[in-house]
């Protein structure tokens, strides 16, 4: 009987680790406007805030800019300041050239050019970073929700909660990140009951 516990606890050690392994918690950089030199002014004005809104930014991502420090800086700055291009009250500011700024909470950044004239011509940088709890691996491609976890007859033990199809995880990659993270949760209570016998 000894054997096949420490069997099936390994087992169950193994897969929750294999779970919090699919979590997609490794941290990106993106190369802002995603090309070499794009903190500039462009011929289109919304050049930077259409890239933004096509890419999912989570919390520990980095933004990398890259541009010509002898002629232009970022600024990051709040909401009033980026929509009015003030750049009087930074809450931070870069001159290298080469600035990578990690995206440590979740909500909105707002970014803006330090050369005068030039956030009024579009650059400028709004980005939306998604909580953990928003964000999850592989998000390009819609899915399904995931099932509900299968009901467990005790009493004793929670189950946990199901997403809504607002919740929906954005892949069907992070899809099956639920689906083995249910199966975990079904198997550590499994483990729990036999415990308890």
């Amino acid at each position: 009987m000894g054997l096949i516990r420490s069997i099936f606890f390994g087992l169950i050690s193994g897969l929750i680790l294999f779970s919090m392994n699919l979590d997609g918690s490794e941290a990106r950089e993106f190369l802002v406007g995603g090309k070499e030199n794009s903190w500039r002014i462009s011929s289109s004005p919304n050049e930077l805030i259409e890239w933004a809104e096509k890419e999912r930014f989570k919390i520990g991502d980095s933004l990398v800019f890259k541009y010509d420090s002898k002629v232009d800086s970022v600024l990051e700055v709040d909401e009033e300041d980026y929509k009015k291009c003030n750049k009087n009250k930074p809450i931070k500011e870069y001159h290298d050239g080469n600035t990578k700024i990690e995206l440590n909470k979740a909500g909105p950044f707002f970014f803006i050019s330090g050369s005068t004239g030039h956030c009024d011509k579009g650059e400028k940088l709004e980005v939306k970073v998604l909580s953990h709890k928003h964000s999850s691996i592989g998000e390009s491609s819609p899915s399904i929700a995931p099932k509900p976890s299968p009901k467990v007859s005790s009493p004793k033990v929670l189950s946990p909660p199901v997403l809504t199809p607002a919740e929906a995880p954005k892949s069907s990659a992070a899809g099956l990140n639920f689906r083995v993270v249910d199966i975990s949760i079904l198997v550590i209570v499994t483990m729990v009951a036999l415990a308890m016998v």
